[in-house]
């Protein structure tokens, strides 16, 4: 009995090799095709973050949303076994429904029947701006390829509904803002065994920023990754204004950050981006952090250690629950994972919102972190 057989999306003219379109070239067990979206409001009291992942050689579709709301953390996670229909994107109770692409997405969640109070939602994402592409992404560990991605990202504005510990929020999209970044390739999955390149090249130090900002009249995207030594693999800095409106992308220089820590951590309070444009001259983006979402707990992000994406927890699995983000040494693995900040930015006398994602480990020189115990005065 013949177990491979064309897939729906065989029917159409958009294979990019010799397969159908339920496999992928590569046969690397790390491939990946997943998005993420962040929702939050502008006063800083909510943070949501979700996404969808397919991991085609493991035979994995996986799932999440958190919700940052005051101390707590709620957080509902689902995986399941990938289906041939690839169309259909959901999981247990989360769903993400492309409606237009690149222009409007709907974010579901269904409520929970036992539990009312459960993280729930019902969302309309509509872009403001057209979809741009971030650097192409690579990293090596010694000669082993561990990571290569493309990947988009986009700004827009949210609407509907999100309910959670017994209070609904109502996100008007002229008090809240949506980013999201799509992204694909191969990337390490849990259980990979870097074999000798991981143990003879261990990283010194690591630093990132990725910074997605919604101004009224433009888009803003920033994307630094530095070695321990501030030498930098990733560099983005691009001004993209609306569609229709007849002005060009602008690349704005070689970004450089100067970031304010909470003293005795890394956790970042305020910073200044300072930009160049190359008909205006120098250019800073401010920022001021307004609350935070630790990636590494309850999204399944490295090195959380209750659930990270791709892991195969068996058929139809939902797991929901509340994390107590008011006591941090409850989760210290969070430290050494990325965080979305929500944050509040200002540019040429405009004001807008974003996303500061950030992550510094081990020694990064130009900030002064001498190795993984260094921490800012």
């Amino acid at each position: 009995m013949p177990t491979d057989r064309p897939v729906a999306l065989d029917e159409y003219p958009i294979h990019q090799a010799p397969l159908s379109m339920k496999h992928v070239v590569t046969g690397d067990r790390n491939a990946y095709d997943r998005c993420i979206f962040q929702v939050f409001d502008h006063e800083g009291r909510a943070v949501l973050i979700t996404g969808l992942g397919v991991y085609p050689n493991s035979g994995v579709i996986d799932a999440y949303a958190t919700l940052r709301l005051g101390g707590e953390l709620h957080a509902v996670r689902a995986s399941d076994a990938l289906p041939e229909d690839r169309m259909t994107l959901r999981v247990g109770p989360l769903s993400i429904t492309v409606d237009t692409p690149l222009k409007q997405v709907t974010l579901q969640c269904d409520p929970d029947s036992t539990d009312p109070t459960a993280l729930s939602f019902d969302l309309r994402w509509t872009a403001c701006f057209p979809a741009v592409w971030e650097p192409h992404h690579v990293q090596r560990r010694g000669d082993r390829l561990t990571l290569e991605g493309r990947r988009f990202v986009q700004a827009g504005q949210p609407a509907g509904w999100i309910r959670a510990g017994g209070e609904e929020l109502r996100v008007d999209p002229t008090r809240w803002t949506g980013t999201r970044d799509r992204s694909w390739g191969v990337r390490p999955l849990p259980g990979e065994d870097g074999g000798r390149a991981a143990e003879e090249h261990r990283p010194e130090g690591f630093h990132w920023l990725w910074i997605p900002v919604r101004f009224d009249d433009r888009f803003l995207m920033v994307i630094v990754q530095e070695d321990a030594d501030g030498h930098r693999t990733l560099n983005e800095a691009l001004q993209v204004h609306p569609e229709g409106s007849g002005v060009h992308d602008t690349q704005l220089g070689w970004p450089r950050a100067e970031i304010h820590y909470r003293p005795g951590t890394r956790h970042p309070e305020t910073a200044v981006l300072h930009l160049t444009d190359p008909v205006h001259g120098p250019r800073e983006l401010g920022v001021e952090v307004l609350a935070s979402s630790p990636l590494a707990v309850g999204a399944g992000y490295p090195p959380a250690v209750d659930w990270q994406h791709g892991s195969w927890q068996g058929r139809g699995w939902v797991d929901r629950r509340v994390y107590d983000l008011g006591e941090p040494s409850a989760h210290p693995m969070a430290a050494f994972g990325v965080t979305d900040h929500s944050a509040r930015f200002t540019f040429d006398g405009r004001i807008g919102h974003g996303i500061f994602e950030h992550g510094s480990f081990g020694r990064h020189d130009p900030s002064g972190f001498a190795d993984y115990d260094s921490l800012a005065p």
